[in-house]
């Protein structure tokens, strides 16, 4: 049964615009915030902005609409005031807090966006049918849809809608600064399609060796596509999708006719040697222990009711 839309995360995939030098986790002292050094009349959450996000990470988190950093294409509607709340509770704990904790509180304010834009609404194109979930842009501006659907009790739509989302884009700010081994891109080659892989279930995708449809779009996608989807999904989700890579002879003639048509099916085979080679490009580019992150980040995911 086809669903109405085709909910799609939108990957901006443009080129980081880098800082002086380049270090690996908690090196290296920054210059002051320059967003502090704007004088603005704050309210309380505004105060609370300036002390958890523009003071440790030098990143603005906008919640108020503003035209200059919207897609104007889009009927959009402002992200409302107590979602934006807690989302922004949200990102601090999930995302922020989990790479402080592994990576030492420099990192993400070296690394991570200048901007943080909460729209409340999905960006819908009523012609293709598409959701637009989330954007970047040249890794300075992360844009987040959907803030008014929040529900913080729901935390595989929290990963679906959002942090999924954030992880995809921040690994493409890390591979544009340092990158990824090139044999990587050679290991599915044959199978990427930049216009075909929407027609592909996920299911179908899992067993030519990509945890997503989209990760069959290109090799660059297929790679943090890895890194997202391997960070936030539970032990369950993702024996799941190797559960799912694995199969028949026949079902293997009909999915790939050309290719891997004999005997079982390598999906998963493929996709940990996908794993394999993100795991220890994170360890030796950026110190970066994925395992330990990915376990932060489940034992962060269970503390969200006391925020």
């Amino acid at each position: 049964m086809m669903r109405s839309f085709k909910y799609i995360i939108l990957y901006s995939f443009l080129f980081f615009i880098s800082i002086s030098t380049f270090t690996s986790c908690g090196e290296d002292d920054l210059d002051e915030s320059t967003f502090g050094k704007i004088k603005v009349e704050r309210n309380e959450f505004d105060s609370w902005l300036l002390d958890n996000y523009i003071k440790p990470y030098n990143i603005d988190l906008k919640y108020r609409f503003e035209d200059i950093e919207s897609d104007m294409s889009y009927n959009l509607v402002p992200a409302e005031l107590e979602k934006s709340k807690e989302m922004a509770k949200l990102i601090k704990h999930l995302w922020l807090g989990a790479y402080d904790e592994v990576c030492g509180e420099i990192f993400m304010k070296q690394y991570g966006p200048r901007i943080i834009n909460l729209i409340g609404s999905s960006a819908v194109n009523p012609d293709s049918k598409t959701e637009v979930l989330g954007t970047a842009d040249k890794g300075i501006k992360v844009t987040l849809y959907k803030i008014n659907s929040l529900d913080k009790t729901n935390i595989e739509l929290l990963n679906l809608y959002y942090f999924r989302t954030m992880h995809h884009e921040f690994a493409h700010i890390l591979h544009q600064t340092k990158n990824y081994p090139t044999e990587f891109n050679e290991i599915s080659v044959d199978n990427y399609s930049p216009t075909g892989w929407m027609n592909r279930t996920n299911e179908q995708a899992h067993r030519m060796g990509f945890v997503s449809n989209y990760a069959s779009s290109e090799a660059r996608e297929d790679f943090v596509e890895v890194i997202a989807n391997f960070l936030t999904r539970t032990d369950a989700d993702w024996n799941e999708i190797l559960r799912q890579a694995t199969f028949t002879d026949e079902e293997a003639k009909e999915e790939l006719p050309d290719k891997q048509a004999t005997g079982t099916g390598n999906g998963k085979t493929i996709i940990l040697s996908k794993l394999k080679i993100a795991r220890e490009w994170l360890k030796s580019a950026w110190n970066i222990d994925i395992d330990k992150l990915r376990t932060v980040i489940a034992k962060r995911s269970t503390e969200i009711d006391s925020l």
